[in-house]
C-alpha cells in the first residue's frame, strides 16, 4: 500500500468569512520562516512509529523498526495558502521530506493556490521544484460575492492566475467554486460554472456552502446581516452543476469532485479509501492505515513553541476501535461513485453491511437515497445531495 504525505501552512493574505480551517493572517516573512524551520524540525524528527511516550521510551538507537512502513506516491500543500511560500521555503521543506521517505516514481505533487499570490517566476521555481498540481482556490467570479466571502482577491485575478499556470507549463489544475453562497442565485451558479468550464481545467471541486459555527459568516447569519442558505435552492444548483460539468467531458467521482479522465485526485481519494497520510504542521492529522491516528496543535504559534522546545506538537492520538473503522470505512468509500465495495468491507471486517444495517439500508432504499447491487452500495444522486442524512447512520 502506498501513502500520502500532507503539509499544512497555515498563512494567509485574510481569512475568509467561511473557513474554519486553522489560518494565520500573513503578515511579515519572518513568521514565515520561524514555522518553515519548526516544519522541517518535525519531518526529520519523525521516528516511523505511532507516537506514543511509552514506545518511545523503550526505544533504543539500534532497534527503530519502521511501523510506519510506507513507499509514498503523493505530497500534498494545503492550507491556508501554500503559494505564500517561497521556492526557497518550498525547497527547504522538500529537502527535509526527501531526506526522510522514499517515494514512487510519478509523485502526485499538489500545491494549493490562491489568485494574486504568484507570478511566472514563482510558479516557473514550483514546477521546478517537483510541483506538478495546482489546487486553485477561486470560489466565486463574482467579485460582489468575493468580497462578502473576504478573499482578498478579484475575478480578474483568478483569471490572470489560471493564464500564468498554463505559462508556467502546468498540465493539472484543479479549480475550487462554492454554491449556495448568501444571495447567489440560480443564474449566477451557471455563470459561474460555465466560466470555469470555459478556462478548460483538468479538475474542478464543486461544494455546496457550509456555515461553521465561530466563523464570522456565521455571526453575518446569526445576525441577520445575511440570509440563510436556501436548501432547495441548493439542490438546483447541485443538479445543474451534474449536468453541466458532464457534459463539458467531466467525471464525477466524487460527491464534490470531478476530474478529466485520468485526472483524479490521488492524495484526496487516500482519505476516501482510508489509506495511510502522514500530516505535517500545526492542525495536520495522520492516519497509519490500520487503526492508529493522531493529531497535531492548531494554533500556529503554539505548534512553533513546542517544537523549538523540543516538544511533540501531536496533541491527541486515537486507536480506533473495530466499530469505528468499519463505520468509517463505509461512509468515506460511500462519498465516491465507484461505491463501498461489499466484498472489500466483508473481507476487512468479517461482518456483511447489508445484514449488520439491514433495516437502516432499506429505510435509505425507500428514500432513493442508495441503491445496491450484488457487489456494491452507492449513493444515488439524491443520495449525494443528502449525504450525510445517509452517513448518519454509520455514526
Amino acid at each position: 500500500m502506498t501513502a500520502g504525505i500532507y503539509i499544512h501552512i497555515p498563512f494567509c493574505k485574510s481569512r475568509c468569512s467561511y473557513c474554519d480551517f486553522a489560518t494565520d493572517v500573513y503578515r511579515d516573512n519572518n513568521a514565515v520562516k520561524r514555522y518553515v524551520a519548526a516544519l522541517t524540525n518535525e519531518i526529520s524528527d519523525f521516528r516511523f512509529q505511532i507516537p506514543n511516550p511509552e514506545a518511545e521510551a523503550k526505544e533504543t538507537a539500534n532497534h527503530r523498526q519502521p511501523i510506519f512502513d510506507y513507499c509514498f506516491d503523493t505530497i500534498y500543500f494545503g492550507g491556508g495558502t501554500p503559494s505564500l511560500l517561497t521556492p526557497k521555503q518550498l525547497e527547504k521543506i522538500l529537502d527535509a521530506i526527501y531526506k526522510k521517505f522514499s517515494f514512487q516514481e510519478n509523485v502526485e505533487f499538489t500545491l494549493e493556490m490562491n489568485p494574486a499570490t504568484v507570478s511566472i517566476e514563482k510558479l516557473t521555481d514550483y514546477r521546478s521544484l517537483g510541483v506538478n498540481r495546482a489546487s486553485f482556490g477561486v470560489q466565486t467570479f463574482d467579485d460582489h460575492a468575493l468580497r462578502l466571502l473576504a478573499r482578498g482577491h478579484d475575478a480578474n485575478d483568478a483569471r490572470q492566475t489560471f493564464q500564468l499556470l498554463r505559462e508556467a507549463n502546468f498540465e493539472n489544475i484543479s479549480f475550487d467554486l462554492i454554491a449556495g453562497l448568501p444571495n447567489q442565485t440560480l443564474k449566477n451558479w451557471e455563470k459561474n460554472l460555465n466560466e470555469a468550464l470555459a478556462l478548460k481545467p483538468e479538475h474542478l471541486s464543486l461544494y455546496l456552502l457550509e456555515i461553521h459555527e465561530g466563523t464570522p459568516l456565521a455571526e453575518q447569519i446569526k445576525s441577520k446581516r445575511q440570509p440563510n442558505p436556501d436548501e432547495d435552492l441548493a439542490g438546483e444548483m447541485y443538479e445543474m452543476m451534474l449536468d453541466l460539468v458532464s457534459k463539458s467531458g467531466f467525471e464525477q467521482y466524487e460527491i464534490s469532485n470531478f476530474a478529466k479522465p485520468g485526472f483524479e485526485s490521488r492524495h484526496n481519494n487516500k482519505y476516501w479509501l482510508c489509506e495511510p497520510v502522514l500530516g505535517f504542521g500545526c492542525s495536520a492529522h495522520s492516519f497509519n492505515g490500520k487503526k492508529t491516528r493522531w493529531s497535531n496543535e492548531r494554533d500556529t504559534g503554539k505548534y512553533v513553541s513546542l517544537i523549538e522546545s523540543n516538544t511533540k506538537p501531536i496533541v491527541e492520538t486515537e486507536d480506533l476501535t473495530e466499530t469505528q473503522l468499519s463505520a468509517e470505512f463505509a461512509f468515506l468509500n460511500l462519498r465516491l461513485t465507484q461505491g463501498l465495495s461489499l466484498s472489500d468491507y466483508e473481507s476487512r471486517f468479517g461482518k456483511d453491511l447489508r445484514v449488520e444495517y439491514n433495516e437502516e439500508l432499506e429505510n435509505l432504499r425507500k428514500l432513493k437515497l442508495i441503491k445496491c447491487t450484488e457487489t456494491h452500495l452507492f449513493l444515488t444522486d439524491k443520495g449525494r445531495l443528502y449525504s450525510n442524512e445517509v452517513f448518519s447512520i454509520f455514526v
